[in-house]
């Protein structure tokens, strides 16, 4: 997969960076070619070689009728497959997040969701929640040109319809 400059992407679990540089370094004998990025929620600049760009997720920003298979995904009531033993759970959504596509961090979301209506999630697992948020928020506004607040008021519209409600972010 190719990208251009100035291109927005997902970079997983830190969200959506632009790509602000295509460039070039010889490490000995070897050459490869590097995206730069620059995440936008933290303005940190990363380095992705060419050859790792399948192996670290980065893809492109999800397409606005995929975003409403995601909210429609929400809004339902069915219930997310991945709510087993906290470890087991922990590692697959860990999974989920770092490779997955927005479908898949939508259902990170939801699991933790409901899970949290039962009992109270543990340090890391608010953290994955939050996580997921804002993943899901940033991605939504910028796939459809909104601002982060519209966003998230969307996403919150789609967890109402399954009688679930974002927590506050940490």
């Amino acid at each position: 997969m190719t990208f251009q400059i100035g291109e927005r992407v997902v970079y997983p679990n830190h969200g959506v960076a632009v790509i602000e540089n295509i460039s070039a370094r010889s490490f000995g004998s070897q050459f490869e070619r590097f995206y730069l990025l620059r995440i936008n929620s933290s303005r940190m600049t990363v380095l992705v070689p060419f050859s790792h760009v399948t192996d670290v997720g980065l893809r492109k920003v999800t397409r606005n009728q995929e975003i409403a298979k995601v909210l429609e995904f929400l809004a339902s009531g069915n219930k997310s497959k991945s709510c087993q033993d906290w470890k087991d759970r922990f590692k697959e959504n860990s999974e989920k997040m770092r490779f997955g596509s927005l479908l898949e961090t939508a259902e990170v979301l939801k699991c933790l969701l409901m899970l949290q209506r039962g009992k109270s999630l543990s340090f890391r697992e608010k953290k994955m929640l939050d996580r997921a948020r804002h993943m899901l928020v940033t991605e939504f506004a910028t796939a459809r040109g909104v601002t982060e607040l519209m966003s998230e008021e969307l996403l919150n519209e789609a967890l109402m319809k399954a009688s679930l409600k974002l927590p506050e972010p940490l």
